[in-house]
């Protein structure tokens, strides 16, 4: 949102609304936050640290209402909220399509190494790896939300079989036709490629970790669009060292941005993202949109 913010200023504008934009390449700190958000009526919530001290200190100011721009909620104390009786809530069904085709995209790329190609060639060299083929093969898929869904059904597109994992999805009668559901980590070990697309919870946090990564499919492939806690980095790395992992495509890591010393830079058959899955310009005007019109509405802005 902040790198089209000048297409939404004219509606603040109209609104008789001031518009603080701070500077920010991921997340603000709490320190930042403390000192912003008592001079504000609204926030539009990033993934920021939206900790109970940030709500008491925006409570003991101005604050009134906020939004989490987006799907997850994870860094959204809402319980200080409810405490503090700040209204707040986020813009579900927005970004489905467009992770969901990232996931499948990073799925294609570690099959045929494409990422690995374009870079020998940038560097003058020619190189051919031998990829594997898609059809027939199977994906576990972590999560059956409104991304999870996406990915499901562009990656059964490609012939794909999909194993589902997800205790709280709601499915029809066509997706039981199409997927295989299970309790995790039931017969993981059948997966080629293991994609996360699910929310970061107390249940879910480093759920790839050790002994499931020793459960998979030697030169398993794992790709993960969600958030980067759900995957212990420390077993990954191991995993990808013992080469029981193959390769890896994270759009997410579990420090953001990715430590410049992080051992996952040194394995060339990996691909990394910018925490950046959601962000076409459609899908912002559209979460954008709706970010705005819940704000207003929580301050009773016509």
């Amino acid at each position: 949102m902040l790198r089209l913010i000048d297409e939404f200023r004219p509606v603040f504008s109209s609104k008789g609304i001031e518009l603080i934009t701070p500077e920010v390449v991921q997340t603000l700190t709490e320190e930042q936050l403390i000192a912003i958000l008592p001079t504000v009526d609204g926030w539009i919530i990033g993934d920021d640290p939206a900790t109970e001290r940030v709500f008491e200190a925006g409570k003991n100011g101005k604050l009134r209402a906020a939004v989490k721009w987006g799907v997850g909620v994870d860094n959204v104390n809402f319980d200080a909220c409810k405490r503090l009786g700040i209204p707040v809530a986020n813009t579900p069904l927005m970004f489905g399509e467009e992770v969901g085709s990232l996931a499948a995209h990073y799925v294609i790329g570690l099959a045929r190494q494409t990422f690995l190609i374009d870079r020998g060639v940038r560097a003058g060299e020619w190189p051919k790896p031998a990829g594997i083929s898609l059809l027939d093969k199977t994906a576990a898929l972590i999560g059956f939300g409104d991304i999870g869904k996406s990915t499901a059904r562009m990656l059964n597109a490609f012939g794909i079989n999909i194993n589902i994992y997800d205790p709280f999805a709601s499915r029809t009668d066509e997706d039981e036709m199409r997927f295989r559901f299970y309790g995790f980590p039931d017969r993981l070990e059948e997966a080629d490629f293991v994609v996360v697309t699910c929310s970061l919870t107390k249940e879910t946090k480093h759920l790839i970790n050790a002994s499931a990564i020793e459960r998979m499919k030697e030169g398993v492939r794992i790709v993960n669009v969600s958030r980067g806690p759900v995957i212990d980095e420390a077993a990954l790395i191991s995993g990808l060292q013992s080469g029981k992992v193959h390769s890896a495509a994270l759009d997410v890591f579990e420090t953001e941005p990715l430590p410049l010393d992080s051992p996952l830079r040194n394995f060339e058959r990996c691909v990394f993202g910018t925490h950046n899955g959601s962000n076409t310009v459609d899908a912002v005007r559209r979460a954008s949109n709706q970010a705005m019109k819940i704000l207003f509405k929580f301050l009773d802005i016509d």
